[in-house]
């Protein structure tokens, strides 16, 4: 028989359990060490309390290790950024693909750095976002993500992933079916937009296991934003419900909100009037399932009128409408706060006029409502309404619509519009933020914007592109920064717009575009970006990752700016009827797409089959993967919508895009003009239109497998069509 075991005594238990926490990793040392490795055993991290509410870092090197000290986890990320970006020559890339470049010595400070915050919000992300780039992501991607947004300081990142679990619970509750919920959302790709009350069904209708898995994901997406001191802003009900809960509720007062995109009726959103009791019933019961499930920070995102009609335009209807709304929130949480994002003012100027913009805004109680200034680096919404007649607000870039990989952005003008509101734009300007439609391209305009955050007045724009350009090479390089500081001035000098994108991912055609999007036209001279890319190529046998997928960055802008000078020129031999030089620029034409998808075929981030293969592995069975596939090529491609009105705005320059589909398109296009030319016809673009048709919703069902991985030196290839194309663009 053995003898029972005797119980430890208690306070052995509380030493152990105290030792074994107390040597457990910090989320800031965790970051390090997914960061910066070769490095981490060599840097101490000490919070400190700081004295002025303000976010702040400390750096300095003391007996071989960096001290990082300030106020919070996501204060000291930024200063190890600081660190990492001003003293390393290193960039991090919000991709987790892309490479660390560090130095293989860890560099010594020589003296204390000292930097504090000049606004206390640092505001991420855009619901498109979350269409256009993640979709797919799984929680390494989301980490390294996290991470980058910590270390550009950001504090208050939209958190929107996994609503839809939330909402099956809701809408069960309530009384609806299995179907008629998972068949009143979208696609994956499409969930931005229905959760933006914009459409409904559209590629739906939504696996379950799609929701159990965004889910799971959603709460470590929250876990680790909140453990770097970040606040997550979460979605609350803002109106817009499924039309079946009409069957369960039939004198509810709901309404559909009509055409979005050109979409067809059976599409259309609707929804419920903030005055109807079910609203606040809708409200407390997804607050309170959300809040189960992921906690809370007290701050919701809610946009009830996006680009849609409101069901009237009387101040006093806003003003009622926004104050049931916050109410609503309150009543759940009274800590409640709420984030709108005012595009919508922007974008329907002429409908929101300030009577009825005061009236929406100033039925929330004072400082419980944050402005999201979306697009201000085009048009400033806090100057056409008295910064927004006193509500908190964010000063806001967007930079890019679509995910469109375009050279574009207005580094000056953003300079200089944001120290403006800095300085009148009133105390209720309470930080700044970024609300890009989709990654891919121009990461230098939002180091720039979050590097504003930490600012002490005016940047020295010139300085500041000299630094930048060293952290992209690795080093110090007088041409490397020349080619910066004039793409700042030369390229670097319009906001982006709708639809933009270089013509060779534009339906083809014979003169302009035959569809708004996407707009490649350019205010700069090809030549001008030519020699930018030429002097950037003369650095010898560079190693950065930065610096690789910088040059292909502006290649394939180079060439595909060079692709409207030989679509110009064969239309010019079509309407000579000369069918020699037809054919001859015809394969030139080709021959560039070729060249083109090459180049991008290096660099991990653009690649069309690392999109496929990401929504593939959500699949829980070939059906699943299959429609998984099929959603992903379509937002990239027509869209969506039996007008097509929204075809090829998620355009953007991918290997395997480019030469599986943008290039099949246009050769087929020069095909027909070719043989129409040769038969003496005038060539049919109506019915060439319908032939496209065919074509995209044939390539929407292919199975072609794209190469997932990078394949080929970007710099050795980039100095090949440097040289092939030194001619012909010059």
């Amino acid at each position: 028989m053995t003898k029972p075991i005797k119980p430890l005594p208690y306070l052995f238990f509380i030493f152990f359990f105290t030792s074994l926490f107390s040597n457990a990793a910090t989320p800031i040392e965790d970051l390090a060490k997914r960061i910066a490795k070769p490095y981490a055993k060599n840097i101490i991290f000490e919070q400190i309390p700081g004295n002025n509410g303000k976010d702040f870092f400390q750096l300095e090197s003391e007996n071989g290790k960096l001290l990082v000290k300030g106020n919070s986890y996501n204060a000291m990320a930024y200063g190890l950024n600081h660190y990492l970006k001003y003293y390393c020559n290193t960039s991090i890339s919000w991709y987790k693909d892309d490479k660390i470049d560090l130095p293989k010595v860890m560099p010594v400070l020589a003296g204390k750095v000292n930097q504090e915050a000049r606004v206390k919000n640092r505001f991420f992300l855009n619901y498109c976002t979350f269409g256009y780039t993640m979709p797919w992501w799984g929680w390494k991607d989301w980490e390294h993500l996290i991470d980058w947004m910590a270390l550009n300081g950001i504090n208050m990142p939209l958190s929107i992933t996994g609503q839809e679990a939330i909402w099956y619970k809701v809408w069960t509750k309530m009384g609806l079916s299995d179907e008629q919920i998972r068949g009143y959302f979208t696609g994956p790709a499409f969930l931005p937009w229905h959760r933006m009350s914009n459409i409904d069904h559209w590629d739906g209708p939504l696996p379950k296991s799609w929701l159990e898995n965004q889910l799971a994901l959603q709460k470590k997406i929250v876990k680790r934003e909140r453990e770097l001191n970040m606040k997550p802003i979460l979605p609350a009900f803002a109106g817009h419900v499924p039309q079946a809960i009409k069957t369960k509720f039939p004198n509810a007062k709901i309404t559909d909100l009509g055409t979005w995109g050109g979409f067809s009726e059976e599409y259309y959103s609707h929804f419920l009037d903030p005055f109807d009791p079910l609203f606040k019933q809708i409200q407390t019961a997804f607050l309170e399932e959300q809040t189960k499930e992921f906690g809370t920070d007290h701050i919701y995102g809610a946009d009830p009128f996006n680009e849609v009609t409101p069901p009237s335009w009387e101040p006093k209807y806003l003003a009622s409408a926004a104050d049931v709304i916050y109410s609503s929130m309150k009543s759940v949480d009274p800590s409640a706060e709420w984030l709108q994002m005012t595009w919508v003012f922007y974008f329907m100027r002429k409908d929101w006029t300030n009577e009825r913009i005061k009236a929406f805004v100033r039925a929330v109680p004072q400082d419980k409502m944050t402005l999201l200034d979306y697009y201000a680096e085009s048009t400033e919404v806090w100057k056409l309404t008295e910064s927004y007649f006193n509500q908190p607000y964010i000063w806001c870039y967007l930079g890019n619509f679509g995910g469109n990989s375009m050279l574009v952005g207005n580094l000056q003008t953003v300079e200089d519009r944001m120290e403006n509101a800095f300085k009148n734009g009133g105390a209720n300007l309470t930080g700044i933020g970024s609300t890009l439609e989709g990654f891919d391209v121009n990461p230098i305009m939002y180091d720039y914007v979050f590097e504003k955050a930490w600012s002490t007045g005016k940047t020295d724009v010139d300085n500041w592109t000299n630094n930048w350009a060293n952290r992209r090479l690795g080093s110090v390089n007088t041409q490397n920064q020349i080619a910066w500081n004039n793409l700042v001035k030369e390229v670097y000098n319009k906001p982006s717009q709708l639809g933009q994108g270089i013509l060779v991912n534009a339906k083809p055609s014979l003169k302009g575009t035959v569809h708004w999007t996407p707009n490649p036209k350019f205010s700069y001279s090809n030549k001008a970006l030519f020699e930018i890319w030429q002097k950037m190529l003369a650095v010898p046998n560079p190693s950065h990752q930065s610096f690789n997928y910088d040059v292909v960055n502006i290649g394939r802008q180079v060439l595909g700016n060079h692709f409207i000078t030989l679509r110009d020129d064969f239309t010019a031999a079509y309407e000579k009827k000369d069918i020699a030089e037809m054919t001859k620029k015809k394969e030139e034409m080709l021959s560039l797409i070729d060249d083109l998808d090459k180049l991008l075929a290096t660099q991990p981030s653009m690649l069309l089959g690392k999109w496929i293969a990401d929504a593939r592995k959500l699949g829980k069975n070939a059906r699943e993967k299959d429609y998984y596939e099929k959603d992903a090529r379509m937002l990239i491609t027509v869209w969506g919508g039996k007008q097509r009105s929204l075809n090829d705005y998620g355009n953007r320059s991918w290997a395997g895009l480019t030469g599986g589909f943008y290039k099949k398109r246009w050769q087929m296009f020069l095909d027909d003009v070719l043989l129409s030319a040769k038969e003496g016809n005038k060539f049919d673009e109506k019915a060439f239109k319908l032939k496209t048709y065919a074509f995209e919703d044939k390539w929407l069902l292919e199975k072609q497998k794209y190469a997932d991985k990078p394949k080929g030196n970007s710099y050795q290839l980039s100095l090949e069509l440097l040289h092939k194309y030194a001619a012909s663009v010059n």
